[in-house]
C-alpha cells in the first residue's frame, strides 16, 4: 500500500509538467520517449531466459495497452484540456477497476454502476462550464480511453503475476510490459508522427527523461507491484488518490485558475461519493464475505 501512496505523490507533479512543457509536441512521440525511458530504467534486471515465451507475450500485450495505449490517448488530450481538468477526468478510473473486475468475476454490482454515474456527474459539474462543447467532449472522451486503457492492464496484470514461475523478481520481468508499450507507440508513430520536425528542448528533453525514468518506470512498476499487493477495492480506491492531489499541484505550482472554486468543490464532493459507493458493501454481504 506505501508504493501506492508513493506513486500517487510522484504522479500528482505530472499533469502540470505535462500541461506546461510538452503540450506543442507530438503526443505520439512523447510516448515514445518516455516508454523508452521506462524500459531503459529495467534492462539492468532483465533476464531473458527466465520465462517462458508465452508469458513474455502476455506481459507485453499488457503493457502495450496499459502503458502504450494509455498514454498516447492521455497525453493526446491535453491538446482539448487544462491539466486539472484532465486530473478530474481521471476519476473515473476506479470504477472502471471494478467494473472490469466484476465482468472477469461475472458478476454485476449495481453500486458500482451508481458509482459510475455519480462520477460523471461530478466531473461533468466542472468540466462543462465555459469551455466550447465539442472540445471538452473531445478531450473527455480521450481521456476515458485512456482510463480503460490503465484499467484493463491492472486487472490483467494482477492476475496474472501470481502465475508466472517462482523465482523470478518484479523487477526482471518489468521491462516486457515496458517493451509492449514502446513497441506499440513507435509502430503508432510511423504513420502519425513527423519525427524530422520533433525538435524538443533541452528543457523538454530533462521533463521527457524525469516522466519516462520515475513518474513512468518507476511509478508504473511500484503501481503494478503494489496492486498485486492489496484487494481490487483498494486498487480501486487508490487510482483516485492521484486526482485530487493532481488538481492541487496544477493550481499552487503551475498557475492554473479554475473557472469556479464553488463547482470544483461541488465536483470533488461527488466524485468522492461516487467511490465510496462503488467501496460500500452491506452488513450482510460483509458476512456472507461478497
Amino acid at each position: 500500500m506505501l508504493s501506492l501512496i508513493f506513486v500517487s505523490l510522484l504522479w500528482a507533479f505530472s499533469f502540470g509538467l505535462i500541461k506546461g512543457q510538452l503540450t506543442g509536441l507530438d503526443p505520439v512521440a512523447v510516448s515514445v520517449l518516455r516508454l523508452a525511458f521506462a524500459a531503459l530504467v529495467f534492462l539492468p534486471f532483465l533476464r531473458p531466459r527466465a520465462l517462458p515465451r508465452r508469458d513474455v507475450i502476455t506481459l507485453a500485450v499488457i503493457g502495450a495497452i496499459q502503458f502504450g495505449v494509455m498514454y498516447m490517448l492521455y497525453t493526446a488530450a491535453y491538446a482539448y484540456m487544462k491539466a486539472h481538468e484532465i486530473a478530474l477526468a481521471t476519476i473515473l478510473t476506479p470504477v472502471y477497476v471494478a467494473l472490469l473486475d466484476a465482468a472477469v468475476e461475472n458478476r454485476t454490482q449495481w453500486r458500482h454502476i451508481i458509482a459510475a454515474s455519480l462520477a460523471v456527474l461530478g466531473a461533468g459539474v466542472l468540466l462543462w462550464q465555459n469551455r466550447t462543447s465539442d472540445t471538452i467532449i473531445t478531450g473527455f472522451l480521450v481521456v476515458q480511453g485512456a482510463n480503460l486503457c490503465f484499467a484493463a492492464g491492472q486487472i490483467a496484470y494482477k492476475r496474472i503475476r501470481p502465475l508466472l514461475p517462482k523465482g523470478v523478481t518484479d523487477a526482471g520481468i518489468f521491462f516486457w510490459p515496458c517493451l509492449g508499450a514502446v513497441v506499440i507507440t513507435a509502430a503508432t508513430s510511423l504513420f502519425y508522427t513527423d519525427w524530422s520536425a520533433f525538435r524538443p528542448t533541452p528543457t523538454q528533453w530533462g521533463v521527457l527523461a524525469y516522466l519516462g525514468a520515475l513518474a513512468s518506470g518507476l511509478g508504473f512498476f511500484l503501481w503494478n507491484y503494489g496492486a498485486t499487493r492489496v484487494n481490487t477495492g483498494t486498487l480501486a480506491a487508490f487510482n483516485n488518490a492521484k486526482v485530487p492531489l493532481g488538481v492541487v499541484c496544477s493550481l499552487v505550482f503551475f498557475n492554473e485558475i479554475p473557472g469556479s472554486i464553488p463547482r470544483m468543490v461541488v465536483s470533488l464532493a461527488l466524485l468522492i461519493i461516487a467511490v465510496l459507493v462503488a467501496e460500500w458493501k452491506p452488513a450482510d454481504a460483509k458476512k456472507a464475505g461478497l
